[in-house]
């Protein structure tokens, strides 16, 4: 609640207390309008005031309001003002003409000083001095104490060991492709491309197509149903054609193979059908650790499927499936994808496009945790003496090594 309160006897400038607070004000001096106080003309009548003024002395104060205000109307608001009355309708043409006329009958101003031809009026421009080359030079190097042995070795290098320590350097900007790459290849600079050469299209290298995979389908499938110690590693990547009875049979040696620890069956056509049966057979399989079956016609239920199959055999280290018929999984797979990666224990790779934030960093988060939880067993072991397998730690996850 607002108070108000009143001095009595104060000068303006004593401090003065309040009768509710006794906190000191200092008081300054009221302002004043014309010998008055601003308080005094609080209740004076403006219309009043306006009444008795003349019309000469109200267009006088209008000319005193801003020009500004943009609450008058733009009439108001021009201080130039014409009581002539109209002449006749408004013609642009004859008023342009009459402006030009004006303008060429008004005579020009006279010159102070007359012109006399050859005479410089004013003062002469003189252009600033230009710094020589070398000059420009001098202010533009930098003194760097490199020390005396590397100042030696930099002072008798040649221009081919230069560009070698540049491009050891990394400094792409100071050459061109061709010398980058005979420098790190160490195969000599080419003639004519030197800091001064001129850099010119390099034609492309012809590299020959990689040769079809000739894996044979029936010995590694009767291989893998015979449990053969050999074959620790089958690659059937980019085989046409496979029948789903050639899948079925090697799903059903899978589920008694104890030696194959590797299986890449990436552009294949797996379906649907063919996955349901592998998912079957890796409950069933302890031994299997790389799993890839990327780029292939596996439905998202499907590969929830698949990875649900891999908390029962608790071996697979690295599971790939992504390029499949569906490139969306949905928000409700990619949960529960998720899910039951957060209940494997040994899973450390997983090569799955995961579209949601959420589920990208849980899954990263785990698969992390997966890897030190394995180092830290594996240095347990190794400080104790006792036998422990030895792994080494790639970009992205986790491969035992022999």
């Amino acid at each position: 609640m607002s108070r108000r309160y009143s001095v009595v006897d104060q000068e303006p400038w004593k401090p003065f207390q309040t009768s509710s607070s006794t906190k000191t004000t200092t008081m300054t001096t009221a302002a004043k309008l014309y010998g008055k106080d601003l308080s005094e003309y609080d209740d004076v009548d403006v219309d009043e005031l306006l009444a008795q003024l003349t019309p000469e002395e109200i267009n006088l104060l209008a000319k005193e309001v801003d020009p500004d205000d943009s609450f008058m109307p733009p009439s108001q608001r021009c201080s130039y003002e014409c009581d002539k009355s109209p002449t006749g309708p408004l013609n642009r043409k004859k008023l342009i003409e009459h402006i030009n006329k004006q303008a060429l009958e008004t005579p020009d101003k006279p010159e102070l000083k007359p012109f006399v031809p050859g005479v410089i009026r004013g003062k002469k421009w003189v252009p600033p001095p230009q710094e020589t080359a070398k000059e420009k030079e001098a202010e533009e190097q930098i003194a760097i104490d490199l020390g005396e042995e590397y100042e030696q070795a930099l002072s008798n290098a040649t221009q081919e060991e230069i560009i070698d320590l540049a491009a050891i350097l990394g400094f792409h900007s100071m050459m061109n492709q061709d010398q980058y790459h005979a420098s790190l290849l160490n195969a000599g600079q080419p003639v004519g491309l030197g800091w001064d050469g001129v850099t010119k299209a390099s034609q492309p290298k012809p590299y020959p197509m990689e040769p079809p995979n000739d894996t044979d389908v029936d010995a590694t499938i009767k291989q893998v149903r015979e449990d053969d110690a050999s074959l620790t590693d089958l690659n059937w990547n980019n085989i046409k054609n496979i029948s789903d009875e050639k899948f079925v049979q090697l799903f059903e040696g899978l589920e008694i193979n104890t030696h194959l620890e590797s299986l890449s069956l990436t552009n294949v056509g797996l379906t649907d059908k063919t996955a349901q049966r592998l998912a079957e057979a890796l409950e069933k399989n302890s031994t299997l650790r790389v799993l890839n079956v990327e780029t292939n016609f596996i439905s998202p239920s499907v590969i929830v499927r698949l990875i649900r199959a891999l908390l029962k055999t608790k071996s697979i280290e690295e599971f790939r499936c992504s390029n499949q018929r569906s490139q969306v999984l949905g928000n409700k797979i990619e949960m529960e994808i998720t899910q039951l990666v957060e209940q494997n224990p040994t899973l450390l790779r997983l090569g799955l496009h995961l579209e949601f934030n959420d589920a990208r960093h849980r899954v990263a988060a785990h698969l992390q945790r997966n890897i030190d939880r394995i180092c830290r067993v594996q240095r347990a072991k190794l400080e104790a003496g006792e036998p422990s397998k030895t792994f080494a730690i790639p970009v992205g996850g986790l491969r035992e090594t022999t």
